[in-house]
Formats: structure tokens, sequence, C-alpha cells
């Protein structure tokens, strides 16, 4: 079923594939393709593929870091770059969002590396913090979606994360496969949906915070700092006067 899907897709995924490797190439300097050293099958190694949408030699510490946060709390699984990071490239956001950053992992598919369907390859740093029960997730192939990214996916925590990747692993058949992959598109959108929406409460926000240090300067009254010296020195004066 894989081969035959990207044989029969090969019409529109070469294309646009062609396209996001030239506005790679022409945006920032550096290969067009990101090769990721990733867990698969059975705890496998393998170099994962995807076009690359960050700066040449970005630091990878605030990833993990950030990581290692959503798998120790109870917060919704939102992706560190969902109100802007400095590390991507222009239009990075857009083509992580919309998925088609991982088009090149179709390679990996036709290597028999990783499946169209599967739990979503863990980087090493994250393997290593697993737990046993999490691991079993790597009992089938990688993919590209899952049951996890049409299930709520960055508003899901890791540990309902890993229970849907369980439970494909424990009842994966052809139909929930095709059931998956239809439900792919619509998931894409709804994460458009959702990153515009945390974009503008971000934009919203920076104002906001801009203008609390002044907010706080200020007095009870709204007054600024010379205002109140000069309410409080006409006070003193009734008080004296009292």
């Amino acid at each position: 079923m894989d081969c035959a899907l990207i044989a029969i897709c090969a019409p529109v995924w070469a294309p646009v594939g062609l396209l996001i490797a030239f506005w790679v190439k022409l945006v920032s300097p550096g290969p067009a393709l990101f090769r990721q050293e990733r867990i698969g099958h059975r705890g496998s190694r393998f170099l994962c593929l995807k076009f690359r949408t960050m700066k040449v030699n970005s630091d990878t510490t605030v990833h993990r870091e950030h990581l290692n946060h959503l798998m120790n709390s109870n917060r919704p699984m939102k992706k560190l770059d969902a109100t802007g990071d400095s590390r991507l490239i222009r239009g990075g956001l857009w083509l992580r969002t919309l998925g088609v950053d991982e088009l090149p992992q179709l390679i990996n598919v036709l290597r028999g590396e990783m499946s169209l369907v599967g739990p979503r390859p863990a980087t090493i740093y994250e393997y290593e913090l697993f737990q046993p029960r999490h691991r079993r997730r790597c009992e089938t192939l990688p993919g590209l979606t899952g049951l996890w990214q049409v299930n709520g996916k960055n508003r899901t925590t890791f540990d309902e994360m890993m229970d849907l990747d369980l439970t494909y692993v424990e009842t994966k058949s052809f139909l929930l496969d095709a059931k998956i992959l239809i439900g792919t598109l619509p998931a894409i959108i709804l994460q458009v949906f959702d990153v515009r929406a945390s974009r503008k409460a971000a934009a919203k926000a920076a104002p906001a915070e801009m203008a609390a240090p002044g907010a706080a300067a200020r007095g009870s009254r709204g007054q600024s700092p010379m205002e109140s010296s000069r309410e409080a020195a006409r006070s003193g004066m009734t008080a004296d006067r009292r």
C-alpha cells in the first residue's frame, strides 16, 4: 500500500518537493535536506530525512529542554515554534505546520525504514527518556502520520500521545491505516488554524507586556511617577496644616 500510494501521488508530491527545495536554498544558505538519526523499528537507528526549516547549526538545546518539560508535565504537546522561533528560516513555520517539510521521508518509506502510517520516529535523546512502556511504540514501523496526528496532536499531553501510539501498535490494520490517511488532511487544516490562533495571541500579548512596566510605574490613579510625587507632596503639606 505504501509503495502504491507513493507512486500514484508522485505527480503531486514530486513538483511540490522540488519547489520546497528551491525555496529553502533561496532563503537560507546550506543544504535543502536535513538528516537526523532517529529510532525506528525495534530500536534500530536510521537517518530520517526532512527539508531543512532551521538555520544551519541551530542550537538544539532549547528543543531538548522543551521536550523534557512536556514529558514531565500535563500540558498539551504544543510545538516550540508555534508562537515564533528565531532559528527558523523564512517560511519555515508554515512548512512545518503543513507537514510538507517531511516529504523527503517518502524516501525512508521506500527504503523500508518507515511507513506512511505509524508513530513518529523518536530522536535518540527522546528515546533515552522513554519508560519501558513507551518503547513499545517501536514494535511497528514509524510513520509520516498516525493515530496521534489525527486525534488532536498538539492539543494532547505526552501521556495521551503515548496511549494513542500504543493503541495503534495493538490494533493496527489496513482499515485503520486508511482511516488515518483520510483524516490527515483535516488534521493539518486544524493545525493551521491552531498556529494562526497562537500567533495572534502572542502578537496581542507582546504590546501588553511592553506596556506593563510603564503601567506598573503609575500610581493607583494612573498617574506618572512625577505626578505621584507632586500628589504626595501636596498630601504632606495638607497633613502638616492639620
